[in-house]
């Protein structure tokens, strides 16, 4: 799994979430670091926090869709506005537990 978020803190904590269920994962903290890794490795699901250091992450979203890699966004905003092309992507709140990530995988 691909973990987009710009919080040292909060990508360790899904990160721990991630191991704990089972599953491995790989973090990106800048948006080119998460596109070049997309680029690398074969991802089966991604979860992008929408505001990376003040940008948004659309392009990686977009990168993901092109490639058929399912994805969430992650906000701590409350729930956002995207893009008609992703405003059916489910979009789960901070602070989020696994059974909020589950959901949201199962609405994809």
């Amino acid at each position: 799994m691909l973990i987009v978020e710009d919080e040292p803190i909060v990508a360790l904590g899904l990160e721990d979430l991630i191991e704990d269920a089972g599953g491995r994962s790989l973090s990106a903290e800048r948006l080119d670091d998460a596109l070049a890794m997309i680029a690398e490795h074969p991802f089966e699901l991604a979860i992008l926090d929408i505001n990376v250091h003040g940008h948004r992450s659309y392009p990686v979203a977009t990168m993901l869709s092109a490639l058929g890699v399912p994805f969430i966004f992650a906000t701590g905003y409350g729930d956002a506005l995207h893009p008609l092309e992703f405003e059916a992507i489910p979009t789960i709140v901070k602070p989020y537990s696994l059974a909020d990530i589950e959901r949201a995988i199962e609405r994809l």
